[in-house]
């Protein structure tokens, strides 16, 4: 967990959504999270960039050479007003579809909405983060932004109406390190929320078998093929993406599915099942699957988990 300076500029940041009029936490997340990809997705630009050039290899990047403001290196130094209008206009419905209209990425953002309402608030949320992500860089831990994302989830101190959100982090690591997934999973979170089982199982799969991103075929499989998460909350499912995405999955398989309903017709996909199932609220009797309920008849999810 963060700790020191780096929280402190977090709350920071925090404080200025709240006094700026955004005071739902799931909504500070979010708008907070959009933010970071678009930092996060100049500075990776800004590497292979350089990479390309000390190979002396041709680099044809994710933004467009005629419109350099989208990157957040060339607009978060505009005036308030000039920001505004780029980032709502030009950055936001960029990002929305990334990677095509038909990519998994543009599902899940296509109900995305930018709240920030003034171009005041956003200059100044955009300092901050750029403040963050500079002690983020100079931090050497290894993975400061899992943990900064952590606690900017831990800020989601009660469930929701479906008992959704997190699991604390100690918990997640230890499940995973005792089911030691490998390369060669198809891992799923039936109940993924923000997907804190299925990106801890990638940082364990980056420690410890690390020699999938030098095998074409294995380093494919992790970013296309391995990674499985059903969420029922539009919300969640972009935060539960974003955070895969965060932490260097290209292509989440992330999707809105309730997934004990009937129309879930999964059997012998996956080789391994993280979850920690809801233990809050109620579901849809009608539309659960037939083979649950020969198990139990109830209209509770924790009889499920």
């Amino acid at each position: 967990m963060i700790t020191g300076e780096l929280r402190n500029k977090v709350d920071k940041v925090w404080e200025t959504f709240w006094t700026g009029g955004i005071t739902n936490p799931l909504t500070v997340i979010e708008q907070f999270t959009y933010l970071l990809y678009i930092k996060r997705l100049d500075d990776n630009e800004k590497k292979k960039e350089a990479d390309a050039e000390l190979l002396g290899l041709d680099f044809q990047g994710i933004f467009p050479e005629d419109k350099p403001q989208l990157r957040w290196s060339i607009f978060s130094n505009m005036g308030p007003d000039e920001m505004f209008k780029v980032v709502t206009e030009e950055v936001f419905p960029f990002i929305k579809e990334l990677g095509g209209k038909q990519s998994t990425y543009a599902k899940f953002m296509k109900d995305a909405i930018f709240v920030i309402p003034t171009p005041s608030l956003l200059a100044r949320v955009v300092a901050g983060i750029s403040g963050i992500l500079q002690s983020v860089q100079t931090d050497g831990k290894k993975d400061t932004l899992g943990d900064l994302y952590e606690y900017l989830l831990s800020k989601l101190s009660t469930a929701g109406t479906n008992g959704q959100f997190r699991t604390p982090r100690h918990i997640i690591d230890m499940i995973v390190r005792l089911m030691k997934p490998t390369s060669q999973d198809i891992i799923v979170d039936p109940s993924a929320g923000s997907a804190g089982f299925l990106v801890a199982a990638g940082e364990y799969l980056r420690e410890n078998h690390g020699d999938l991103f030098y095998i074409e075929g294995l380093k494919k499989h992790f970013n296309e093929k391995m990674f499985h998460g059903f969420e029922m909350d539009g919300t969640m499912l972009r935060i539960g993406a974003m955070n895969m995405m965060l932490h260097g999955v290209d292509n989440p398989n992330i999707a809105y599915r309730d997934s004990l309903s009937e129309q879930n017709k999964d059997t012998e996909q996956y080789t391994l099942v993280l979850a920690n199932p809801p233990f809050k609220g109620s579901l849809d009797y009608d539309s659960v699957s037939d083979d649950l309920l020969k198990i139990t008849k109830t209209k509770k999810q924790n009889c499920f988990s």
